[in-house]
């Protein structure tokens, strides 16, 4: 058997991710940034509540108020699971009191355009789910 470099073992598993096998940490990945607040997260962090701007480093605070309806245990929980995935990064500075921001790594900017994408179309389609919403109902006799 060949020996094999670090890079050459990182290349071969890469090629055997199937996000269809249930153990694969593909699958394992595409749930959690297609979790509702992952994918809000990113938006937020990658061009604010209307993905038209830069980048910016964000204060929990702030990310909070753009995203309505999130929980603060739900947000806690998912900044700490992006930052584990190196999606985002977290910086404190000793400020009174402390200041802690959030901000996209250079993983997390790769990442951004396809989530933008994602956002923009459900705002830009939503009109036309819910007609099929609203027609399926009607052919069904209400809502399910």
């Amino acid at each position: 058997m060949a020996t094999m470099t670090a890079a050459q073992m990182r290349e071969r598993a890469k090629r055997e991710y199937n996000a269809f096998v249930a153990a694969c940490p593909s699958q394992q990945l595409l749930r959690r940034i297609s979790d509702k607040w992952a994918t809000l997260v990113l938006a937020a962090l990658g061009g604010g509540s209307d993905c038209t701007g830069e980048p910016a480093a964000m204060r929990y605070s702030e990310l909070s108020r753009v995203l309505a309806g999130v929980s603060p245990k739900m947000l806690t929980q998912t900044l700490r699971n992006l930052e584990r995935d190196g999606l985002i990064s977290r910086t404190v500075t000793a400020t009174v009191p402390v200041t802690v921001s959030y901000e996209l790594t250079p993983l997390g900017l790769s990442l951004y355009e396809t989530v933008r994408q994602l956002k923009l179309w459900a705002e830009d389609h939503m009109g036309e789910v819910l007609a099929h919403r609203a027609a399926s109902e009607e052919a069904i006799g209400g809502p399910l």
